[in-house]
């Protein structure tokens, strides 16, 4: 018995030793956090006013068009839209809308190449039904005839959305920075009521989000890297992440951010 046994305890050693370490084996997925749903938003600077040679008509507005149809986030902040092109984005694509008029050598740009189009701003389309609306200048602004304004709405979900498009450094650099923290002092006043997430063309690398907000940016992208940012409450989205989507007609490609919303 006792070789016999022996060459169990042998063989018993080689398949052990032959045997894949179990050390190397993938870790599961980790859950989402318990009472969570997911939350994503979509960034987007379509360039449409006319004025810039970035425009390209109406193939910026299909592209965006089917971009929020794939993805169907749960909000999609726009920066240099057009009010008629924005309504047609919205009843295409079955979202919620509000639009903000931004002045231009002190009154409404009408946008060009083609005419037709409405008037210059910015907007947010939402999933959710949207019950309040704050859209206000800067107290900052720069040399540039265009005045820079933040747009705010809260929806059905309690979920508050912002966006805005930042002077250019080139403009005036210190116009840009007060324009940022007054926005930082905004998403602070929000972040403390309820769950708040905000993008847009921010001109800047540096970040504008007040201290318990997450910053996720364009930095990957190929088109003007790292000015577009997206903020969110780190207490009410949890696990955000950041994908740079390509776009061919308009100078900015799109950040599309995914997070967990706390219930």
């Amino acid at each position: 018995m006792r070789p016999l046994r022996l060459l169990t305890a042998c063989l018993v050693g080689v398949l052990v030793a032959c045997s894949p370490a179990t050390t190397d084996a993938p870790a599961p997925p980790t859950p989402p956090p318990a009472g969570s749903a997911p939350f994503s938003l979509l960034q987007m600077n379509l360039c449409l006013s006319g004025l810039a040679p970035c425009v390209e008509y109406p193939e910026v507005v299909r592209e965006a068009i089917t971009v929020i149809r794939e993805h169907r986030p749960d909000a999609v902040t726009l920066n240099e839209v057009c009010s008629r092109d924005v309504a047609r984005i919205a009843q295409r694509t079955g979202y919620h809308r509000r639009f903000s008029t931004v002045p231009y050598s002190g009154g409404p740009l009408p946008c060009r190449a083609p005419s037709g189009r409405g008037v210059f701003g910015n907007a947010l389309l939402t999933a959710a039904q949207i019950v309040a609306t704050v859209d206000h200048r800067f107290s900052a602004q720069s040399i540039d005839p265009e005045q820079r304004r933040w747009l705010c709405v809260t929806t059905a979900q309690s979920v508050t959305v912002c966006t805005t498009h930042l002077s250019s450094p080139s403009e005036l650099r210190t116009a840009v920075l007060r324009q940022c923290a007054e926005l930082t002092d905004v998403l602070a006043v929000r972040a403390r009521r309820g769950p708040t997430i905000a993008a847009g063309d921010m001109n800047n690398l540096g970040s504008c989000a007040p201290a318990g907000m997450w910053t996720r940016t364009d930095v990957e992208g190929v088109q003007t890297p790292g000015v577009q940012h997206a903020y969110g409450s780190a207490s009410h989205l949890h696990a955000a992440t950041a994908e740079v989507l390509p776009a061919t007609y308009t100078d900015h490609d799109f950040l599309y951010v995914r997070a967990r919303l706390m219930s």
